[in-house]
Formats: structure tokens, sequence, C-alpha cells
């Protein structure tokens, strides 16, 4: 039997937690793709179906869930569109069989591909909403975006844990030390304010109904430049991200100012996030739904890649940066 930790999180224990809710399941369970943590939809009798969320033992401490959950509860009493944690008497976070818990409104919608320019302005508006939240106060036990949490430590895990090929271990070395010391400086020379933040604001986290998106999975959420959650919504050659940028940026700035600098931290910021990402799966590869859901990870031709993609990063830290001038 596996000693992962989630080999004992049977149906049997994700139906009793919910019940511990005071809901009672009627059996129906179907596992979510999410890999980080472990989320599920449980049908209940009184609401219909749930989402119960299993966090990943000892990847967070419980006051950085809270606080996650807090930012959540803040912004959905303004009414902006997040999926929000449920609440019994005044508590968010549960355990149950030695498993830290929270229960999800079952949120429906579509994933966008954002082909239309109002959905792109929309989005913006929300956005900035959520920016001039995240800007009144400051995490105190969550991460913050950095150049060493996201990159260095990465590439240190990366090298220590003897993933990479023999062959390519010295030029992953030294192609890391040469991109992550040209971020660093570039962080420096803008220094853009951090707010708190969704902090993966991706395509898959944005459900639509309506005309209008919600925001899901705040698990990564952060303090970071305002940037960091615009950039994974623009996609395609430089003209076609600009126009989308100039879209999203219209309806952001009726909310909220935004700093054109900032874009410099666009090639930066993708850089950081391939470098988390391999990093990512090489930490949780004793998980047994790793190596099954990801098999092409840690094989030779995965690396060879890896460093092409670097590469390719490396030169695209000298290309010029989006531009976009308020009001045009």
């Amino acid at each position: 039997m596996s000693a992962h930790p989630y080999a004992t999180l049977t149906p049997e224990v994700i139906l009793a937690a919910v019940e511990t809710f005071g809901l009672r399941c009627t059996g129906a369970l179907q596992a979510l793709n999410s890999y980080e943590n472990r989320v599920y939809r449980v049908a209940t009798e009184e609401r219909g179906p749930v989402a119960a969320k299993f966090y990943r033992p000892a990847r967070w401490s419980d006051a950085a869930i809270r606080e996650e959950h807090g930012f959540a509860l803040e912004l959905a009493a303004l009414e902006i569109p997040v999926v929000a944690p449920m609440v019994r008497d005044g508590e968010t976070l549960f355990t149950h069989a030695g498993f830290r818990f929270a229960l999800f409104p079952w949120q429906p919608g579509r994933v966008s591909e954002l082909n239309s320019r109002a959905e792109r302005e929309v989005l913006g508006r929300y956005l900035a909403r959520l920016h001039r939240v995240g800007r009144a106060r400051r995490f105190r036990h969550r991460p913050a975006l950095t150049v060493q949490s996201l990159g260095r430590d990465s590439a240190g895990f990366l090298l220590a844990n003897d993933f990479l090929p023999d062959y390519l271990t010295a030029s992953y070395r030294t192609l890391a030390d040469e991109l992550l010391d040209r971020i660093t400086n570039r962080f420096e020379a803008i220094a853009a304010p951090a707010l708190r933040l969704h902090g993966d604001c991706h395509l898959g986290n944005l459900l639509w109904t309506d005309g209008a998106p919600h925001l899901v999975d705040l698990d990564d959420c952060r303090m970071g430049p305002a940037v960091q959650d615009l950039w994974m919504l623009l996609s395609g050659p430089h003209p076609e991200r600009e126009s989308q940028l100039g879209q999203v940026l219209a309806g952001y700035t009726q909310f909220m100012d935004f700093d054109p600098s900032e874009l410099a931290l666009i090639e930066p910021l993708r850089t950081l996030r391939l470098m988390h990402y391999a990093a990512w799966l090489a930490r949780r590869w004793d998980d047994p739904a790793f190596p099954m859901n990801f098999p092409w990870f840690n094989t030779q031709r995965y690396w060879e890649e890896h460093l092409q993609h670097l590469r390719e990063q490396l030169a695209a830290l000298d290309e010029p940066a989006l531009s976009w001038r308020p009001g045009v």
C-alpha cells in the first residue's frame, strides 16, 4: 500500500467529512481535476452538489488557509464573483480523519477562451475590483511572489535532488543563474508595489455564466505585482497580445490605475512560472497521482525541452515589452 497521505482518503472518509458539516450525502461522488489538493463534487440532499476540498498535508499552515478563506469572503461580501468557502459557526476550515478540508458552493460555468472584447473588458473590471480590495491590507501568513521562492528555490530543489540528467546539470545551473540574476535586476529596477492577488489567474480558473466570470481556486493567492493576474490571460503573437491587453486594461482602469512599467515583468514572471512548475512536479513525484497523470515528466526528452524553453525565455527577456498607453 502507498505510504502517501492521500492513500487513506477513501470515498467513505470523503462522505463522512462532508456530513460533519451537517449535510446528508446521497452517495454520489466525483473526483475533479485537481492534483495539488484533492477536490470532489459531492451530492447532498440539502444543497445539491458541493465542492469538497481536502488540503494537501503539510503544504499550508492553518493560518495561511484561513487567510485565503478570509480574502475570498472579503471579496464575496463586496459582490466580486469569487467562489468563497461555506461557513459553519464562524469557521471555514474543518478536520476529519486527519485531513483538513473546506466546502464550497458548487459553481457551474464554462471555460472561455476570451475571444471577445466584451469578455476581456468585464474581466478587467472584476480584476481591478479584486485588486482594490487586495491593496487594502497585506497577507501575514501567505507567501509573496519572489524570485527566491519561485526561481532560486525551484532550481535548487531540482539540482539537490538529481532530477536532471547528468549531461544537462551544468547547462541548467548556468542557464538558471543567468536567468535569475537578470530577473532579479528587472524586479529591482521596476519595484512594483505588492498587493494581495488571485495569484493563478489563468483561463481554467475562470468559470463564465451569463456573460460574467466567477473566479475559482484562490489556493495560490499571495502578495505580488498586479500584472501577475493579467499576463496569463494573453496569448498569441506580440501584436495580438497587445490588443488583448488593451481590452483587459480598458475595463481594469475603470476601477484601478495600472502602471505600464509592470509590463516589463511579464517575461520574467513567465520564466519563474516555468521553473516553478518543473520543481512542483518534482516535489510531488512521490504522490502516485503525479506519475499516473504526468507520465512525460522526468524523462530525458522533458528535461531537454525544458532547457530549450528556458533558453527561449532568456532571449525573450531582451525583446521589447508589451506596450500600453492609458486612454488609447
